[in-house]
């Protein structure tokens, strides 16, 4: 232990001086070149996403103490034709409400304490998806990061109206969820429509769990699906709609894993050109072996659908009972699906991490952009993440 009156060992103090000063003067240059300092390796988390985002506003919501005890008021405080970042802090709690962000307040960042401890919940079901949400994003340009947000309606009557049970609707181009958790029983994510981006996120259902019409890659996500015992007919994790091939869109998942309770489908035929990818994703016993399921497919006509998957793995991922329209990629086939140019990220995304061809390594990285460069850094252990 050094002290001031150890004068036999002063060479050292000073070297220990020295290495402070020179790892301090390292740091401030990442961060000023836009690159990871060592305490942000890898993980696009929130400090990262604040620095990118950089907002001149921080809203504070909090159930004591915050300027709002609500996030649905504090998000009413944005004026209308906001073109500037504002930072609403979600702490820590439970904030029982249904809540929208407007198609006229993009350029808002929610950032929660992590999902789990800043929880949204409410409890609805309805004939209409988008009045069952519990949270709605109806606005471009909205990022949100670790929040667990629910729709706690209970299991009504299985493929009918009401059953219909969102907790998350995202019905606008440029949107971006980090850490987040998604819960309900049938109708989980209505991925309504514009490119998105779901980043380490927790997605739990059994009906549709992810349904709509958007162009999204879901980057290291997990589903754990729960089979609905009272329906004569599986569920299945995705209801891909897209009508024609002119319609630019479709769900990647990517360095993800599927899971849960009881047997579903990877996906649905929710429209004649219907298009999912499942790329490098751990697939359990809980998908039934020939994966795609052709329920509700008005005319029954696969030859334009796009059921496809890329070097999965685990023990539901055995392809020889497949069924016979799906699709199982290339490298060259498959890589337009694993670049972050899927949906345009380099121009609107604060951060991302690129997709691997095998599980992602202790050596990942993550990106961030700006208005004119992009940079990608090897950082954090990919298991760390996923606790």
């Amino acid at each position: 232990m050094f002290s001031s009156s150890d004068n036999s060992k002063p060479i050292y103090g000073r070297t220990l001086c020295l290495l402070i000063a020179l790892t301090f003067i390292s740091s401030f240059d990442l961060v000023r070149c836009n690159w990871f300092s060592p305490k942000q390796t890898g993980i696009v988390d929130a400090p990262l996403l604040t620095m990118q985002i950089a907002s001149n506003k921080t809203i504070k919501v909090a159930q004591e103490g915050g300027e709002f005890s609500s996030l649905q008021a504090a998000i009413d405080s944005v004026p209308g034709g906001n073109s500037e970042w504002v930072t609403i802090h979600v702490w820590k709690g439970v904030y029982r409400e249904k809540v929208t962000v407007p198609e006229n307040k993009p350029f808002i960042f929610i950032r929660g304490n992590g999902k789990g401890r800043t929880i949204v919940t409410w409890s609805q079901s309805s004939a209409n998806n988008t009045e069952s949400a519990t949270f709605k994003v109806n606005a471009q340009n909205v990022v949100v990061f670790g929040l667990s947000i629910k729709n706690e309606a209970p299991t009504g009557v299985p493929f009918s109206s009401h059953n219909q049970s969102v907790a998350v609707l995202a019905g606008a181009d440029k949107v971006a969820f980090y850490h987040c958790a998604f819960h309900s029983t049938h109708n989980t994510l209505f991925d309504y429509k514009g490119r998105h981006y779901y980043d380490n996120c927790y997605i739990q259902g059994s009906i549709d769990v992810v349904f709509g019409e958007a162009k999204s890659i879901f980057h290291t996500c997990e589903i754990f699906v729960i089979e609905d015992k009272s329906a004569e007919l599986r569920g299945s994790i995705t209801a891909h709609s897209r009508e024609s091939a002119n319609e630019n869109s479709g769900f990647v998942f990517q360095n993800g894993k599927v899971y849960g309770i009881g047997i579903v489908h990877l996906g649905r035929a929710s429209g004649a050109f219907s298009r999912v990818v499942f790329a490098n994703t751990y697939i359990s016993h809980s998908v039934v072996p020939h994966a795609w399921s052709l329920w509700r497919h008005d005319d029954g006509s696969t030859k334009d659908l796009f059921h496809a998957e890329y070097k999965c793995h685990g023990p539901g991922a055995t392809t020889d009972k497949r069924a016979e329209w799906s699709k199982q990629l290339t490298d060259k086939e498959v890589e337009p699906f694993l670049s972050i140019d899927y949906i345009n990220g380099k121009d609107w995304l604060p951060a991302w991490q690129p997709a691997a061809v095998a599980a992602p390594s202790a050596d990942s990285p993550a990106c961030v952009t700006n208005a004119d460069s992009h940079a990608c850094v090897t950082g954090a252990d990919y298991t760390a993440s996923q606790k």
